[in-house]
């Protein structure tokens, strides 16, 4: 019986930080869509930003991490476990 495989801290590590980065980007990019509609229509552009960033939240926990750290398909992708 093999020994299970654990995720290395690298890794993961690396995950954090680069979903760390999006969410600050996140940001940024509604920001820019701000800055390309005329006034009165600001506030909602950049709501709608924000809420896409929650949204997307939700299935990068569901699906996302399992598809990243699970093991399947010779270790290349995950197996939504």
């Amino acid at each position: 019986m093999a020994a299970p495989e654990v995720a290395s801290s690298g890794d993961t590590a690396w995950i954090l930080t680069s979903c760390a980065l999006v969410l600050l980007m996140t940001p940024g990019l509604a920001f820019f869509y701000g800055g390309m509609v005329q006034r009165s229509n600001v506030l909602n552009t950049m709501m709608m930003s924000i809420v896409t960033m929650g949204m997307v939240a939700l299935p990068w926990m569901f699906l996302g991490f399992s598809l990243a750290f699970g093991g399947g398909a010779g270790g290349f992708i995950g197996d939504l476990r």
